[in-house]
């Protein structure tokens, strides 16, 4: 069979895949259905980019999403009592919305695929290629040499903002237990443990 042939067949393959799940999103009621039809999305949408050569693309989002991102929302959800029918009132209401951007998504998409079509050198050429590298190698190496500072600058905004997000959604309560470090570290061996002495207990023979 030609490669050609094949690799078309396997990305229309991918596609329905892909939509098919991506419609099971949002129509099923089942939630944990819904956040496994994710997954299913999302790996066939990784199967498209490994066919297009972004290996990269592919494996952040299996690690990432597949790997992280889903896995927690499948426990959320899980752990959760989501109200099902008040979840989905809002669905017909905003289908009109959802619809109009869907189509400004497929408009943008054809696009693109219309301008590579045409071999029209909008971004340049890939620059992997020209380097005779793969996509991930050569991601890696102009991340920590040519563009190291923006990466690690980037770092420490994710850090500030995740740090951030944690104190802003702190909440303290009468109810809840937190722990005091200092007092932990002022602790005192006699504060803590009492040591009593008792009478071994006798045998019953010799009660009686």
């Amino acid at each position: 069979m030609n490669p050609q042939l094949l690799e078309l067949i396997c990305f229309y393959a991918f596609a329905a895949v892909a939509v098919v799940s991506a419609l099971m999103v949002i129509t099923l009621r089942n939630s944990v259905h819904a956040v496994l039809s994710l997954v299913l999305t999302f790996f066939s949408v990784a199967s498209i980019w490994l066919l297009a050569q972004a290996e990269f693309l592919a494996l952040a989002l299996i690690v990432v999403y597949v790997g992280a991102v889903m896995v927690l929302f499948l426990f959320v959800v899980m752990m959760l009592d989501i109200n099902q029918e008040k979840v989905r009132e809002g669905f017909i209401r905003y289908l009109p919305v959802g619809i109009v951007v869907a189509a400004v998504m497929l408009l943008e998409m054809l696009a693109l695929i219309g301008l590579r079509a045409m071999h029209v050198a909008v971004m340049g050429p890939n620059p992997a290629t020209e380097a005779g590298m793969s996509n991930i190698a050569w991601l890696g190496q102009a991340l920590y040499t040519r563009y190291l500072l923006p990466f690690e600058v980037a770092a420490l905004i994710l850090t500030v903002g995740l740090v951030a997000a944690v104190v802003l959604t702190l909440r303290h309560k009468a109810i809840a237990r937190h722990q005091n470090p200092s007092e932990q570290v002022r602790v005192r061996d006699r504060d803590r443990v009492r040591i009593v002495k008792m009478d071994a207990e006798r045998p019953q023979e010799d009660q009686a």
